[in-house]
């Protein structure tokens, strides 16, 4: 067990493709949630359309949800291939 760990961890100390992907993984997630919560922060409908506007305000909170978990996955999935590419690579 603990050659695998140690084994992990050199391959994604030495793989600057894994740690960016990663990293940029994390901040692209964490941009989108917060531009989305600025976005719909002064989002207010007038007249007849007012009675409505925290349901529209819940589904668009969803899909910025959706769209930040859909970068953080793909970003994640893009790090593990450069990790495999990595490790065949430094342990040929």
């Amino acid at each position: 067990m603990k050659d695998w760990i140690y084994e992990f961890i050199s391959v994604l100390g030495y793989s600057k493709r894994t740690q960016l992907a990663i990293i940029l993984g994390f901040l692209g997630c964490f941009v989108i949630l917060v531009l989305g919560a600025y976005q719909l922060s002064d989002f207010e409908l007038s007249g007849s359309m007012s009675s409505i506007s925290d349901v529209i305000k819940q589904r668009l909170s969803k899909y910025y949800h959706i769209i930040a978990l859909g970068c953080l996955l793909s970003f994640l999935g893009t790090a593990l291939t450069f990790y495999k590419k990595d490790k065949k690579r430094f342990y040929r």
